[in-house]
Order: structure tokens, then sequence, then C-alpha cells
């Protein structure tokens, strides 16, 4: 099998010499960018399985990239890990709201660097999953079909997407804000309560055998697909 290629978006050279020395190490191909300039370049041309950012970049700062590459057909789905001396929740939060998969602070250390690429590299195979399933649930990607205790369910494109997004990220809470930019699009002007219209829509679909409790709200944070019901 081929091995990865991870691209550094990363303006320190000496940074750049030990991520690569670390990486290269563990067989991954390695691709390096000192701004988000010459990083598009780069991702213009297909080939790269990750993307490594510094928050710090000059010129374009590594958030407003990560929220560039998201707005981008070609890139929308890279997996993307920031790296930075930013250690702050709100930070962190930040860059998850812009679409990093990840977010390490430095120092780390390189066995942990690459545990967290091996994992969203992972977690984007699985993204490839035709058939989304729990228990008596299935959403089969490829066919556009739910299917709930043997019976099809008519479901609207909009409850639809919103399913799957929750579906491919079991246990994570996504604000209303998150859920518009994801299943509606950034370019879709909605306000944020239409996201309650439509999670209540899909809890009516799947009251049968209680599977409207798969969907959960979390208070003051949003909602979340569980696999742990009671």
């Amino acid at each position: 099998m081929a091995s990865q290629n991870i691209l550094i978006v990363e303006d320190d050279v000496d940074i750049r010499d030990m991520l690569r020395f670390s990486l290269e190490r563990e067989g991954f191909h390695i691709t390096e960018a000192e701004d988000a300039e010459n990083a598009i370049r780069l991702l213009d041309q297909p080939g790269i399985d990750v993307a490594l950012i510094d928050w710090m970049l000059p010129g374009m700062s590594g958030v407003e990239f990560v929220r560039r590459l998201r707005l981008d057909d070609h890139t929308k789905e890279l997996p993307l890990i920031m790296l930075t001396a930013r250690g702050e929740e709100r930070d962190k939060l930040r860059g998850f709201d812009v679409g990093a998969d990840d977010y390490l602070t430095k120092p780390f250390s390189p066995k942990e660097l690459v545990a967290r690429i091996r994992a969203v590299m992972r977690r984007s195979a699985n993204n490839e999953d035709e058939l989304l399933s729990i228990g008596e649930l299935s959403l089969d990607t490829q066919a556009h079909r739910l299917v709930l205790a043997g019976e099809p369910i008519h479901v609207g494109p909009t409850e639809y997407r919103l399913l799957e997004f929750l579906m491919r990220n079991p246990e994570r809470v996504f604000s209303r804000e998150q859920l518009l930019d994801r299943v509606w699009g950034r370019n879709v002007y909605v306000e944020d309560r239409t996201v309650d219209v439509h999670v209540l829509r899909l809890r009516k679909l799947l009251v049968k055998q209680n599977y409207d409790r798969h969907i959960q709200t979390v208070r003051g944070a949003g909602y979340r697909f569980s696999t742990k019901v009671s």
C-alpha cells in the first residue's frame, strides 16, 4: 500500500524539519508549505491525505485557512489537524468550529501526533461507509434509503442529510450553528431555530420503537446522535 501523503503547513523551519523527520520515520510521505498561499497551490493537485496546519501562519491565519478549505468542494472532506501553542478551551472550540478534525497543543510528542493522524484518517475512511446502522435503524447512503424495524421510512432531503451527518459522528455534540454549516451549507441563510424544527420532524419519523431517543438534546450545547440510550 502506498504511504499516505501529509501536508505540513508551518512557517517555522525548525518545527517543519522536526515534523518531517518524525513522520517520515513512521512511513509517511511529506509535502511542505510555509504559508497558506503556497499550501493552496499544493492542494490544487491530488494526493494529499491529511493536512497539519499551524494556527499562527503569516498572511492568512491557520484558522482562516481551515475555514477556507471547508468552503472549497475540493478540500471540504480533507482531514485537517491544527497545531498550536494555544491551549485555552475557547481556542480549541474555535478551531473545531471552523472545521478542524483535531487540535494538537504544542509541545506534543511525535507518537501522539502519529496517533492523531491515524485516528482522523480512520474516521475519514469510515465516512465512506455505505450503510450506517444501529439496531433496527439503518441508513443506506448509496440508495438514499432509511429503514426502521424492516420498514422503509419516507424522509425529506433535509432530515436525511441531518440524520446522516449525526450518525456519521456519533456521541459528538454539535451546536445549531455547526449543524447549519455542515448540513445546510454556509451560503444558506436560515435561522438557528430551523435546526430545532428539523430535529423535531426527524424524531417523529423515528418514534417507532423509541429510536427517537438516539437524537439527544444537550442543554445549552446542541444535539448529538448517541448509541447509548436508557
